[in-house]
Formats: structure tokens, sequence, C-alpha cells
């Protein structure tokens, strides 16, 4: 099951219960009570992002003690193949001299970490390239957790006029630069990472009726007035106007709005400024219906109960994305995790670590995580990689010249075998 992704760690620490006091809980029935229930979206955006009670903005649930790991909380190669993956596609687009790495949601800053590490040892690839980090983090918490572990610490507020809220320098000398939203990132030659993000942005939900579409709604039970409980819409609403494409077969079905934004503004970007954009997430191509999930301490938890307390996700759909780039891009996979790593080189990376590992537990923690990530029964086959790409990356610009002179274009790794000259 893909929830094994979000429940990879045995040994997860109890997660601190703050919040269990109902304070979200009795906000959010004061709201029922006033308006009406709630869509699944405006649910869950409370439960994730409320500033006082919301589970991102409260604290980080992430790792051993938190409610879910990441891959790259998992194993360093995840990250090093991934910073690879990008220096593959910038010297596939001939090396531009400014490169910005932009990653949405950066986590604990892992990924950035292990990113940043394959750049230092590359740095004669990159020696002449103008390299910057800039984080897009709505956590203060979160903000505060990655400084300390990008800079050790360095890092000082941005003044007032600054789009960015905080700036400092890596601790291999790399300018990084924080943000609350993508429209704050100055525009430029850009590569987009967005690993395990699009998942917790807030979904509607929808059932086909025989009257027709529904919205699945949150409501106060009547049976019991301290608990939610799901409910359809009595008649069709704006979302269900608005988000259904009028093709869909399914009877069940998610839309996540706020991701299909996003996804438009990287495509717009990339269309304008060239780069990349790299997401990878657990999720299907058009083809899953019920994917909203609730995890605490490493356990599935009633998505409905004691909100705030609980990290809240649904799966990534791939179709629903590449619809939105509208075709401002190029659109690769999305194609499962083991075949994108696999491609990229891990089993030649992971060998290298093992012998040049020294004891016993080392070897064993590298395959542990080996397995982590490839095997279908854990990550290998729920989490999926999809790339946006600039047009002309797979299509000669321009029809006009011979095209037996033209030199082949190199292939997009990980998509593809890696071939590292």
């Amino acid at each position: 099951a893909p929830a094994a992704a979000r429940l990879c760690s045995g040994a997860g620490g109890e997660a601190a219960a703050a919040g269990g006091d109902g304070a979200l809980l009795r906000h959010l029935c004061r709201k029922v009570r006033a308006s009406g229930p709630v869509t699944v979206a405006e649910y869950m955006r409370e439960a994730l992002t409320n500033p006082a009670q919301g589970y991102y903005t409260r604290r980080g649930g992430i790792g051993e003690s938190g409610d879910f790991i990441t891959s790259p909380e998992i194993s360093q190669v995840f990250g090093e193949l991934i910073g690879i993956w990008y220096i593959s596609e910038w010297m596939a687009m001939g090396k531009p001299n400014t490169f910005q790495l932009v990653e949405l949601g950066p986590g604990r800053g892992t990924l950035t970490e292990d990113i940043l590490r394959v750049f230092n040892q590359l740095s004669s690839v990159l020696s002449k390239c103008d390299v910057s980090v800039h984080l897009v983090e709505v956590s203060p918490k979160l903000g505060e957790i990655q400084a300390r572990m990008l800079t050790g610490g360095k890092v000082q507020p941005s003044p007032g006029d600054e789009s960015a809220y905080m700036k400092g320098i890596s601790k291999t000398g790399i300018p990084i630069f924080w943000y609350r939203d993508i429209q704050d990132v100055p525009s430029g030659y850009s590569f987009y990472l967005a690993h395990e993000f699009f998942d917790a942005l807030p979904i509607h939900k929808f059932q086909r009726t025989e009257k027709g579409w529904r919205e699945v709604l949150v409501d106060i039970d009547p049976e019991a007035p301290d608990q939610l409980r799901f409910v359809l819409s009595p008649s069709s609403t704006p979302a269900t106007e608005n988000f259904i494409q009028p093709e869909e077969t399914r009877d069940h079905v998610e839309v996540c709005p706020e991701a299909g934004v996003i996804i438009q503004r990287l495509a717009c970007r990339i269309e304008k400024d060239g780069g990349a954009a790299l997401v990878a997430d657990y999720g299907h191509d058009g083809t899953k219906t019920d994917t909203f999930r609730g995890f605490r301490n490493h356990k599935l938890h009633d998505v409905l109960s004691a909100p705030g307390t609980a990290d809240l996700t649904a799966d990534v759909d791939f179709s629903y994305l590449r619809k939105m780039t509208q075709e401002r891009t190029t659109t690769l996979g999305p194609i499962k995790q083991r075949e994108f790593l696999k491609n990229m080189g891990i089993d030649l990376r992971l060998q290298v670590l093992l012998q040049n590992s020294r004891d016993t537990a080392t070897r064993e923690q590298l395959l542990h995580s080996y397995d982590m990530l490839m095997n279908p029964e854990n990550m290998g086959d729920c989490f999926n990689f999809f790339a946006l790409l600039p047009h002309h990356r797979l299509l000669h610009p321009g029809k006009k010249d011979k095209p037996e002179s033209r030199s082949p274009l190199p292939p997009v790794a990980g998509f593809n075998e890696l071939l590292l000259k």
C-alpha cells in the first residue's frame, strides 16, 4: 500500500500530541455551526496550516520522532542522485552561467544538503556558474531547522524591502534565501524541486451520484456534537462546476486546484526563463479515487479526528498536473521511483558506498535504505518522478535547417539511462 511510504520507520518515537486539547476542533465546529459544512480543502488547510493550531505551523513532524519519514531522511544517496539529475540537465542545456535551485517545501533541509554536497564535489564543473539556493517554506519552525542544517545557523532576517524573509550562506559557500511564496522567488534560469510537496496541498473531493456530481463536505456529526463526519453537498457547488473534467470516468475524484496553480506558475517560468522542474511524490496518473489519509506516529490516523495533530495527505494526480501545464512545457513521467533511481545509477553508487564502508552496521544501514527506496513493497512503486522541461529540450527549434546536420539531443537522465561522459 502507498501508506508504506509514510510508515516506513518501525522505530517511530511518540510525537508530541501538542494541541491535543481540541482547540482546532472547537474552532472548526464553530465555523460549521456559523456557516454550514466546509469543503475537504478548507478542512485540510485549517488542520495543516492554521496559524495557531495547524500541524505544519506548530511543529515539523518529519523523521524518526515525527509522523512520517521522507526519502532523503532514509538515505543520502537519494539526494545525491537528484543533485546529479540537475547537473546533467544543466549540462544538456549548454551550461548557462546562472543556476537557481528552488525547492518547494524543503522539510528539514536534508535533500538540499545532499544536493549541495554533490554541487561541492563537482565544483570544478560548476566553477564558472553563479549558483544560489531558494527555499519556499511557510513554516517558521521548519525554516529555522533548515537554516541550522544548511548554514550552521548563520542566517539573518532580510530587510523589509526584499522578497526573501531570511538569507544565509551554506556551509559550502552558496547563498541561500527563504520565501513564503513561489511568486517571491526572483525570476531567472532555475531548477525547481518539489519532493513530497504536492501531496500536502488541500484537495476537494467529489462523488458521482444519480443527480450528478456532488462535493464531499465536512460537517458536525448530529449523533456526537464534538465529532466530525463526511456529508455530500445537497446540490452542485462552484467546485463541482469548475474542477471536474467533462471526460471524467471515475465515480470519486480528488482535485487539488492549488497544485494546478503552482504547476502553471512553474510551467510559465520554465517557458520564459528556461530550466526544469522535478516533482517526486506518491501519486497516480488519473486512475485512483479515494487516497485522502492521515498519519500520526507512523500509523494511519482517522482524517477527521483530532485535527491539527496528524499529517494529512492525498496522492498526487499527475494527469491533472500534466493538463495544467497547458502545453507550455514538455512533461516526462510519471515513472516509478525505482526505475528513476535505477536509471540514475543507484546500483553503482550503492556498490561504491558498500566498498568504502568499514563496518557491518553501516553496510546494513545502506542495504536497508536501498530496500526502502527501491522495493516495490516500500517506496519503489508508490513514489513517482515527473518532470517539466522546455519544449526545445526534446525538440530541435526551427524545422528549416537540415535535420541530418543536427546533433542528437542528449537523453534526459532518470527518464532514460544516465550517460555520464
